[in-house]
């Protein structure tokens, strides 16, 4: 193989999957919402499957890059999808239904690779390798959207199942934390880990929060996988 083969072949196994994954997650949250009744997405053509409709550039593609060029943890966003919860035609229900939409696609993206992997066999030799990779790939990069995307902070999407789900009392004072939200995830991601380091102790919230979970919820879909064989 070339060198130019060799890096066409390794950017198109981490690639592809994560495009694939992203999308579909995003065109998700974009059908969930026009089915409860909000066609904001579809008006501005984010109901689709182009790619280039939903990624952005530096959150999609460059900065999970450099982060796995590093060996530092996977993170990264997409545009998100237009929607006006106001619009629902139960807002408070249809933000459930619209936020889980993403996560629980990419949780079926997930288990459709890990049934395709019974297709490995039978694909040319040739080009045996990259379609397993391509599947290995989809297998962790939905498992991981799906369980990062699920933390109950907004302005994740388990945030607002959170908002949507609790109590009035509870879900008002968590709903505030949206803009806030952002910060306080990059700051459990980076910041504490870095803290932990320094003072002798394993501070890596998204190892425990994210890592954890998709590693049992992958080793689960594996046996769904032999079961299946």
């Amino acid at each position: 193989m070339t060198d130019f083969g060799a890096l066409l072949f390794g950017v198109t196994v981490w690639a592809l999957p994560l495009i694939l994954a992203v999308t579909l997650h995003e065109a998700a949250h974009g059908y969930a919402a026009l089915a409860m009744g909000d066609d904001t997405a579809q008006r501005m053509g984010r109901i689709s499957l182009n790619p280039l409709r939903h990624i952005d550039p530096f959150g999609t593609i460059i900065l999970p890059g450099l982060l796995l060029a590093v060996g530092g943890v996977m993170f990264g966003w997409a545009k998100p999808v237009p929607v006006n919860f106001l619009r629902l035609r139960n807002p408070r229900w249809g933000m459930v239904v619209v936020a889980a939409a993403g996560p629980a696609m990419n949780l079926a993206l997930a288990l459709a690779a890990v049934l395709a992997v019974n297709l490995v066999p039978y694909v040319p030799e040739m080009g045996r390798s990259w379609f397993f990779l391509n599947l290995d790939n989809a297998i962790y990069f939905n498992l991981l959207l799906a369980v990062f995307n699920m933390i109950p902070l907004p302005p994740l999407d388990g945030g607002r199942v959170a908002v949507g789900l609790l109590p009035r009392a509870l879900a008002l004072p968590l709903a505030r934390m949206e803009k806030a939200g952002i910060l306080i995830l990059l700051g459990f991601m980076f910041l504490l880990p870095m803290l932990g380091e320094r003072i002798g102790v394993n501070l890596n919230v998204f190892d425990w929060l994210v890592h954890g979970p998709v590693e049992a919820i992958g080793r689960w879909l594996v046996r769904v996988l032999i079961s299946a064989g």
